[in-house]
């Protein structure tokens, strides 16, 4: 199929500011078979009356907004993209970001070439005060196609590609196929997203391409984790040792393992940044984790383990309060 229809997913809330810059760099595309897909969610600003006078503005743009009857979250937003799309490819982008003009066309190009279920590019992440740009989501495959899912499995829990959601082309196909969803009431999002996507894929591939402008502003949720972030992660653990569990490859599992025990370790790491006033939590927190699978004998005896991750997997395992008095330590010195 020449020039396959492409739907571009933006969920808007709060986004005023931004928006428009970010329909801009739609607009400017070199790629010409586009559908862009709006949801509202509830947004108590003006986004929505600059989204509607753009579309006016631009009749020959294929835009279309979509209203959720009250604030539902991220998640319910990208599954109703989703289920709008009539796309053979998917693109995820936040109204606060924006993209190249040969983004979609790269991408695609990329995707037909080489027939994978998901392309992803480079990001790039831009200060809102500054203007400084740095790479903070990097790719880190030194293949350009991986093929196959165990391989695939084991480099995304290794870490070759970032788990946001945007920046990356997806084939519709693949995630109606495999039923893959954003799970409803999660708030931080990206992690689970990609953990589901890894265990279903067969085909991957990557560009070298900067595509994609991360805008970092005071807003923005890297900068802003808060305890319902934190709760988020434990139903992400959840969700990752409710695979382990009916996981029946071991080395399916021993993969698992090492996705677990480093995001304990950033979780905690994270919320002690956050809310390290909150010892209370932290330690709420620390005793919930213990309960997530942990590493095993084998795992101390394979080089797939970093010392790093076999000594945090031990300071995770430890009496509460051992834990945290070590974990303190360990960071405020």
């Amino acid at each position: 199929m020449d020039n396959p229809l492409v739907s571009i997913n933006i969920p808007v809330y709060k986004c005023e500011n931004y928006i428009i810059r970010c329909l801009e760099s739609v607009k400017a595309q070199t790629y010409p078979h586009l559908e862009t897909i709006l949801v509202n969610d509830a947004t108590p600003d003006d986004s929505v009356a600059l989204i509607e006078r753009f579309m006016e503005e631009n009749p020959q743009l294929n835009m279309r907004i979509f209203h959720l009857d009250k604030n539902r979250g991220l998640s319910v937003v990208r599954n109703r993209g989703i289920e709008e799309s009539d796309g053979k490819y998917i693109y995820m982008l936040d109204s606060d970001d924006y993209i190249t003009p040969d983004c979609i066309e790269k991408l695609v190009a990329n995707s037909e070439l080489h027939q994978c279920e998901i392309s992803v590019a480079e990001t790039i992440c831009e200060q809102s005060e500054t203007g400084e740009r740095m790479f903070l989501f990097k790719v880190k495959s030194a293949e350009k196609v991986l093929k196959g899912n165990a391989l695939i499995f084991e480099r995304f829990v290794k870490g070759d590609w970032p788990v946001i959601g945007p920046n990356k082309l997806y084939l519709r196909e693949f995630i109606n196929r495999n039923k893959l969803r954003f799970v409803p009431g999660l708030y931080s999002q990206d992690e689970l997203w990609a953990f589901h996507c890894a265990e279903k894929l067969s085909s991957i591939s990557f560009i070298d391409n900067v595509s994609y402008i991360y805008y970092l502003h005071g807003k923005s949720t890297i900068f802003n984790k808060k305890k319902i972030n934190f709760e988020n992660h434990q139903t992400i653990v959840e969700w990752f040792s409710r695979s382990f569990h009916t996981a029946t490859d071991p080395e399916r599992r021993k993969w698992i393992r090492k996705k677990i025990v480093n995001f304990k370790d950033l979780t905690l790491t994270m919320q002690w940044r956050s809310m390290r006033e909150d010892g209370a939590y932290w330690k709420q927190n620390y005793r919930r984790l213990k309960k997530a699978p942990s590493l095993i004998l084998a795992d101390y005896l394979s080089s797939d383990f970093s010392a790093r991750e076999k000594k945090a997997n031990i300071y995770y395992n430890l009496p509460v309060e051992l834990g945290y008095r070590l974990f303190k330590k360990r960071y405020d010195g």
